[in-house]
């Protein structure tokens, strides 16, 4: 009895610390670092449904990547001046290969991106988000 009350207890301890650790590693504090090229959203996506089932808006500070959750909070750097912004994942995209981020108008403007149309970036994870929809 007594030796299966205390497998029973380092079972719990060992699947604690799995659970610990997978929230660690998921938790964006980093970690997720990808080098590519990026571009930005045209006019006519104005408005328009983006995968998180919102408009989108060029105004605001939004970005789609291909994988990272919605409601991720990354920063983009050109590598070309070193610029960044603050940009929160809301769409999935971009659909051109070799092209890991697109960015809205206001973001793109933000590290001088617009005239060039796409650029060298650095994506970098600040917070991962929780995926929902809607964010």
């Amino acid at each position: 009895m007594y030796a299966l009350l205390k497998f029973r207890l380092i079972a719990c301890r060992l699947v604690s610390i799995f659970i610990l650790a997978q929230l660690v590693a998921c938790s964006g504090s980093g970690r997720f670092m990808q080098e590519g090229k990026a571009s930005y959203y045209s006019n006519k996506f104005q408005g328009k449904k983006m995968a998180n089932g919102q408009p989108y808006r060029k105004g605001k500070l939004t970005a789609a990547h291909k994988t990272l959750p919605f409601g991720t909070k990354i920063k983009v750097t050109n590598q070309q001046n070193g610029k960044t912004v603050k940009v929160r994942v809301t769409d999935r995209g971009p659909h051109v290969k070799g092209r890991i981020v697109d960015l809205s108008l206001k973001a793109a403007r933000r590290v001088d991106l617009v005239k060039a149309g796409v650029a060298p970036v650095k994506v970098k994870v600040i917070r991962m988000g929780n995926g929902a929809a809607g964010r």
